[in-house]
């Protein structure tokens, strides 16, 4: 682990993120099934969605947004259990209470993490590394839950070294080591990057941050639109973004853009439907539901079109959002088209916690 972030002009920003938070949230409540495979999520014959696996269940490949009769055929023997939301929101407002004993500057992700601004603290300690130590212990102490922490001088950073020492980890990434660990990050861990966007900068011969800042800007906007700025700058480390308490989360949206263009009505609505999943997956895992359910399409010509349709009750079902997305599409007059980008969204949450931050903003701007 790096040493303490020492500058007092730079900000001082924690990434805080509960290890399997939901699954080990029933654990904690039902010491019976500890060590066991546990799946958060619809039943194995239904078309829901896994909200969280512990980290047995992992080892199986299963993973959240994962069709549940998928995690079935992957591990049989795994528990499956229906969410419970208020129970989770009820210990997500118990752990933000500890944020905030901490800093007034905490900004939730979802109901099982957040970034906090130590850079000036409610405990006068100006060691962000020994705050993040607190932090955790007072989390397992009074939660019995664990939690895996990132130090870093932005959100971005800090995101990513929540994630080196999971579960139950801490990682410090000093100012003065930014270039170096920047250099060699994998693009498959860079918050907005998905399959197809990899694919992509792979066929450039691309794998880490390192390489992609050889590219200069007007390439990458000419890729990947507004985007392109995006990935300039971490593929630098810079993240000037602040952390923002209090932003109402107004959407969850989901979208990807194809290494190559594509007019095949039959692949494009397959990629729709895994944008299907992966959306439902998202609203599970935020415990939100939405009523109006937009579609994105851009075409060769980059030009974006959007078509929208406000459902009789709020959903966060896969199969709702499958065939009210088709319906959609189907009706967009792109059908034969070349597309390079689909997208899904779901806007008019109900039970919203605050909105998430360089996920949405950055990777998904198009709605809200």
């Amino acid at each position: 682990m790096f040493s303490e972030i020492s500058d007092p002009r730079i900000r001082k920003i924690v990434h805080i993120d509960m290890d399997a938070f939901f699954a080990s949230v029933e654990i904690r409540d039902n010491p019976a099934l500890e060590g066991l495979p546990v799946v958060v999520g619809g039943s194995p014959n239904s078309r829901g969605v896994v909200a969280a696996a512990s980290y047995e269940a992992r080892r199986f490949g299963i993973h959240s947004a994962m069709a549940c009769s998928r995690a079935y055929r992957l591990c049989p023997q795994a528990v499956f259990i229906p969410p419970s939301f208020e129970k989770y929101r009820g210990v997500s407002g118990e752990i933000r209470a500890i944020f905030h004993r901490y800093t007034d500057l905490v900004e939730p992700l979802s109901l099982d993490e957040a970034y906090l601004d130590v850079t000036e603290n409610r405990v006068g300690n100006p060691s962000a590394t020994r705050i993040a130590e607190a932090i955790k212990g007072d989390i397992l102490r009074e939660t019995k839950l664990t939690a895996s922490a990132g130090v870093a001088p932005n959100k971005f950073l800090a995101k990513i070294a929540s994630d080196e020492r999971k579960p139950d980890g801490l990682f410090v990434i000093r100012p003065q080591d930014v270039a170096a660990f920047v250099k060699i990050l994998p693009l498959g861990k860079v918050p907005g990057i998905g399959k197809a966007t990899l694919g992509a900068f792979e066929a450039l011969g691309m794998t880490t941050c390192g390489q992609l800042e050889s590219l200069p800007l007007a390439e990458l906007t000419h890729r990947f639109g507004k985007r392109g700025a995006y990935f300039h700058r971490i593929a630098r480390g810079i993240d000037d973004r602040a952390v923002e308490p209090h932003r109402e989360r107004k959407s969850v949206s989901i979208e990807d853009t194809f290494a190559e263009d594509h007019d095949d009505p039959q692949w494009l609505l397959e990629r729709l439907a895994e944008l299907a999943a992966g959306l439902a997956g998202r609203m599970v895992s935020a415990g939100v539901k939405g009523r109006t359910l937009t579609v994105k399409l851009r075409t060769a010509q980059f030009r974006t079109i959007t078509r929208s349709v406000t459902l009789a009750a709020h959903t966060d079902q896969e199969g709702t959002i499958r065939a009210q997305a088709e319906a959609l599409f189907r009706n967009s007059g792109l059908m034969g088209e070349k597309l390079r980008l689909l997208g899904l969204g779901l806007s008019q949450l109900d039970n919203a916690p605050p909105e998430p931050g360089l996920e949405s903003q950055l990777a998904f701007p198009w709605v809200g």
